[in-house]
C-alpha cells in the first residue's frame, strides 16, 4: 500500500475490502476528529493533526484488518499523532502531561458505544423537542451565541432565555436517559 518513497498509495476502490476501508474512513472521520479536538486546546491544531493523522491511516491501509474495529484503529493513530504534535510544540504549561492525554485516549476508545449511543439518543431527543425549544438549543450551541447575545437577539430577557434554556435541557437530558434505558433494556 505504500510506495519506495513512503508516499500514501489510496486503498485498491475495485475490491470489497478498499471499498470497506473507503466507508469506514468516511464513516469515522468526524469522530476522530472530535476525538482528536478533546485532546488539544484549538480546532486549528485539531484539523493539522487530522490531516497528518489521514495520511497515515492512508499509508497503512494494508494494516488495517476489515472486521475490526477502525475507530480504535484510527485513534491509535491519531493518539501518536498527537503526542508528536505535543513533542513539537514543547512543553506549554497549560499542556496537560502525556500520561494523562494517553489516559483519556484510552477511556474514550473504551467509551465509544457509549458515546455513540449518547449521540444517537441526543439526536433523537432534538427531534422531539418543539420547534420554536430546538431552534433555542441550536442557536445556543452550534452557534457562538452566550446567553445575553442570545435574549438580545430574541428580544427577550436575559433571564427568561436562561429559565428556557434550563427547562429545555431538563427535557433532554430525562428524554436521552429514557432512550438510553429503553436501549440497554431491549438488547438484554
Amino acid at each position: 500500500m505504500t510506495s519506495s518513497t513512503d508516499q500514501p498509495v489510496f486503498p485498491e476502490t475495485t475490491s470489497e475490502q478498499g471499498r470497506e476501508f473507503i466507508a469506514l474512513f468516511t464513516k469515522y472521520q468526524r469522530r476522530i476528529y472530535l476525538y482528536i479536538l478533546s485532546m488539544v486546546p484549538y480546532p486549528s491544531e485539531a484539523e493539522e493533526i487530522l490531516q497528518n493523522t489521514n495520511l497515515i491511516i492512508w499509508k497503512k491501509a494494508q494494516q488495517f484488518e476489515v472486521g475490526t474495529n477502525f475507530f480504535a484503529w484510527a485513534c491509535q493513530i491519531a493518539h501518536f499523532e498527537i503526542l508528536k504534535f505535543r513533542k513539537k510544540r514543547g512543553r506549554d504549561k497549560h499542556q496537560f502531561s502525556d500520561e494523562f492525554v494517553s489516559q483519556v485516549a484510552e477511556a474514550v476508545i473504551e467509551n465509544q458505544d457509549v458515546f455513540e449511543l449518547r449521540r444517537i439518543a441526543l439526536s433523537h431527543c432534538l427531534s422531539k423537542l418543539r420547534k420554536k425549544d430546538r431552534e433555542l438549543i441550536q442557536r445556543r450551541y452550534q452557534g457562538e451565541n452566550q446567553g445575553k447575545d442570545l435574549a438580545d437577539d430574541l428580544g427577550r430577557p436575559a433571564n427568561s432565555v436562561y429559565q428556557s434554556l434550563g427547562r429545555v435541557r431538563r427535557t433532554l437530558f430525562e428524554c436521552i436517559n429514557r432512550y438510553i434505558a429503553s436501549e440497554s433494556y431491549s438488547h438484554e
